[in-house]
């Protein structure tokens, strides 16, 4: 299981950001996208995404220490918009986390070339590629905990967590695709809240 979020684990990726700070790491990011759909993880550099981003090199390393950085940023930044989970109370809890996983899942198949880089990226030992790694870990924690109820079990959580984190690992590794990634999850899920209940 993720660790609890902190306060290092909730803040900002650089505090203070606001106007034409913000309007840059916004450009960054978007300019990320890009830049690994061109070139992939293996040819990405901070460098080139700030070149596309039309900000000068130095001021996007003041923002973004490396390229696992930024890739780990973009990863969290498309997680973050993704809706709450609509809870449904009148559907079983092996269906609710079923769906909270594939609209996961698809969520991620939408950018493979983001999903892949991410799993590379994320497991970088940079501090900030750490704090943004353990915000992802909370964010998938709580989509399953809301799914699941109030009155899940801890252990079908952690049981959850490791899947995911195992499924995502092996789309990135090239096992399945992105896209079968929505349909391992279901497996899982019906699975494991069923063994967990």
């Amino acid at each position: 299981m993720p660790p609890p979020l902190t306060a290092a684990a909730s803040a900002p990726a650089r505090r203070g950001l606001a106007g034409r700070q913000a309007d840059r790491v916004d450009a960054l990011v978007e300019a990320t996208i890009a830049e690994l759909r061109a070139r992939g993880y293996d040819g990405l550099t901070v460098r080139n995404v700030a070149r596309r981003a039309g900000v000068a090199a130095a001021t996007a390393y003041t923002y973004f220490g490396s390229k696992d950085h930024l890739v780990a940023e973009v990863f969290w930044r498309r997680l973050a918009a993704l809706p709450e989970p609509v809870v449904d109370g009148r559907r079983s809890a092996a269906t609710r986390v079923s769906a909270a996983l594939r609209d996961l899942a698809l969520h991620i198949a939408a950018e493979p070339e983001l999903a892949a880089a991410s799993t590379t990226a994320i497991l970088a030992a940079d501090p900030d590629v750490q704090r943004l790694r353990g915000r992802i870990g909370v964010a998938f924690t709580q989509r399953l905990q809301s799914a699941l109820g109030a009155d899940h079990d801890p252990a079908v959580v952690r049981a959850l967590n490791l899947a995911l984190a195992g499924a995502l690992l092996q789309a990135g590794m090239g096992y399945f695709s992105y896209t079968e990634l929505a349909d391992r999850m279901d497996e899982v899920a019906r699975l494991v809240v069923r063994s967990g209940r």
